[in-house]
């Protein structure tokens, strides 16, 4: 069966690296799990074999059917729940599986094309998914994790709600067709909003400062944010150098946004909301 391109299909066909996503997912047979885009069903095999519900989501109406066929007798019994759709619009998770569902991991090899767009999805949807385990590119991967000490928005997204990792590198040769860039398998544990709880932070608000922040990327910080005040609020730019200052961030307002860490925008999070309530 051949892919298409305009879903971002590309078939994984290594075995160690179908290994290594289950082994990162740390399944149970308590585990339900949501798989997007199983395609010809090369993990589907090896996550029915260590879980105890699979719920695959598949768009392509030609695999659903392939896939209907090919595992009929786990769908009978119950134990994988083949569903079509698209996933950035599937949101009844529960409803297929049961209403109590209070936990559940997503596990995929994911279109490479809305990758953006499923983190955002499932990392600040209402019913988090405890871990997610993913086959990105790698230079998604890297920029995720930051390891060249410059954050975006992306990583900060990220490490906001969970903790990431890089689990391995998948050369391209390992998919078909065969992409023009390698990938890489993340995992993302713990995932949850306790730090927007335990500091107080307004969850929507944080993320308006953090894209304010990286608005352009060339310039400071201080210049980002002070276009933003003076867009929302006309004279009151001034306040950020209060903010700042009374946040002892001396020297936060001459960096650039990829130079400040999670801890930095949660604390100037807070003291913006201090200033507000002052």
């Amino acid at each position: 069966m051949r892919a298409k391109k305009s879903l971002g299909q590309n078939f994984l066909k290594s075995e160690l690296a179908l290994r290594k996503i289950i082994e990162a997912g740390e399944i149970t047979k308590e585990d339900i799990i949501l798989e997007i885009g199983p395609g010809r069903g090369a993990l589907t095999e090896k996550l029915l074999e260590e879980a105890g519900c699979v719920i695959a989501v598949e768009k392509d109406y030609k695999l659903f059917e392939f896939l209907q066929n090919k595992f009929a007798e786990q769908i009978a019994s119950g134990i994988l729940v083949l569903v079509r759709d698209d996933i950035l619009k599937f949101n009844n998770i529960a409803k297929v599986v049961r209403q109590d569902l209070t936990t559940y991991k997503v596990i995929a090899n994911i279109p490479y094309n809305i990758t953006g767009a499923i983190l955002k999805k499932f990392l600040t949807e209402e019913n988090q998914p405890e871990m997610m385990v993913l086959m990105v590119q790698h230079d998604v991967a890297k920029r995720i994790m930051a390891r060249d000490g410059k954050e975006s928005i992306l990583s900060i997204s990220v490490k906001a709600y969970g903790e990431p990792k890089m689990i391995m590198k998948v050369e391209a040769r390992y998919f078909s067709p065969t992409p023009k860039v390698d990938s890489a398998i993340i995992s993302i544990k713990n995932i949850s909003r306790k730090i927007f709880i335990e500091n107080k932070v307004d969850e929507n608000k944080f993320w308006e400062l953090v894209r304010a922040g990286f608005a352009h990327k060339r310039k400071k910080l201080s210049s980002n944010l002070r276009y933003s005040v003076d867009a929302k609020n006309g004279s009151k730019a001034s306040v950020l150098v209060d903010v700042l200052s009374k946040a002892a961030f001396d020297s936060l307002g001459n960096k650039r946004a990829e130079e400040l860490t999670l801890a930095d925008w949660i604390n100037l999070a807070k003291s913006l909301h201090i200033n507000k309530k002052r």
